[in-house]
């Protein structure tokens, strides 16, 4: 139910700056082009941007046949979090990175990078994982995705209407040049801010849950750490060109500052961190993870390409060791 009402009202936001765009460029009658654009853009975002959204980022779908040991090591996280098998996609890239989309838990797809698989340990890859598909049981894949779409429509908006405004435009325009200027700067501000707002605080909650769908909240502070690290050092174009949708990583994939501000995307690392070891606490885990942890397979790390490497029964596993490896 709350995520519902978050849902409304970041439409509500977003489609409320898309009028005030479309007014600040034509006045009346481009308050009401805007809104018929809103009410159409909303439409498509829930029917379509989890497409979308993969296609911008360059994922693509791998079957079970492709990628055996992922899809084992999520089909067994999804049903220890209640979920149904989501779709798996790789993002080709170097930077260790994920995100999940869909507009509910039946229609979800979860996205993971070549670097991630190449850059984590197993355990650290399934708490990624987790992490997802908390999102997925949240419910918060819809908002997130949408309000990529909608943020990058009201940037292009303001876009034409700086190009294409022409001297019509200008006289529709009831606050002359600056709100054109108005149109161009502050409106993409805000609904970056909204985008920023809802994510910020669904990534301490996405965390908490991937450390319960794992049990192990000590890899996903590990995870963190090294995918932080990476991004920094490796860039990820699709992402960089399509920066609206840089919030719907579990950490932004975009170079610049990371911190904890007004302006950052998500949560600072290591405010992150100091959850899950808070977390680990009071769940009792120590550094090889919950002593619940389920008997699953698990995945060897990968060394070479994308290739996701056989499964490891964890009955062939001589010494105890963490819930994932």
């Amino acid at each position: 139910m709350l995520n519902t009402v978050r849902t409304t009202l970041l439409l509500a936001a977003l489609t409320a700056i898309f009028m005030a765009v479309g007014y600040l460029i034509g006045g009346q009658s481009g308050m009401m082009i805007a809104l018929g654009v809103a009410v159409v853009t909303n439409l498509f975002s829930y029917w379509n941007a989890d497409k979308l959204v993969l296609r911008m980022q360059q994922a693509e779908e791998v079957g079970p046949d492709q990628a055996p040991d992922l899809h084992v090591m999520i089909r067994d996280l999804a049903t220890r979090a209640g979920l149904l098998m989501p779709k798996v996609y790789l993002i080709h890239s170097d930077q260790p990175n994920a995100f999940a989309t869909g507009r509910n838990p039946e229609n979800a797809a979860v996205a993971v990078s070549t670097g991630l698989l190449n850059t984590l340990s197993p355990r650290e890859v399934a708490a990624v994982v987790s992490h997802e598909l908390a999102h997925v049981k949240h419910r918060d894949t819809l908002t997130m995705t949408i309000a990529a779409t909608l943020a990058g429509a009201i940037s292009m908006l303001a876009q034409f209407g700086f190009f294409f405004g022409g001297s019509s435009g200008r006289n529709n325009n009831p606050l002359g040049g600056f709100g054109m200027l108005a149109a161009i700067i502050v409106a993409p501000l805000a609904a970056m801010l909204v985008q920023m707002a809802v994510s910020r605080t669904r990534e301490y909650e996405a965390d908490r849950g991937g450390a319960e769908i794992s049990g192990d909240p000590q890899a996903l502070a590990s995870a963190l750490e090294k995918i932080s690290a990476g991004a920094n050092r490796r860039p990820n174009y699709a992402a960089e060109r399509n920066p609206a949708m840089a919030h719907m990583y579990i950490i932004n994939p975009l170079s610049g500052a990371r911190m904890d501000n007004l302006f950052s995307t998500h949560p600072d690392t290591e405010n992150r961190i100091a959850a899950l070891q808070r977390l680990a606490g009071e769940m009792q885990v120590n550094d090889n993870g919950w002593r619940d942890a389920p008997r699953a397979s698990v995945v060897e790390p990968v060394r070479e390409g994308w290739r996701v490497p056989r499964v490891v029964s964890r009955d062939n596993i001589d010494r105890p060791r963490g819930p994932w490896g």
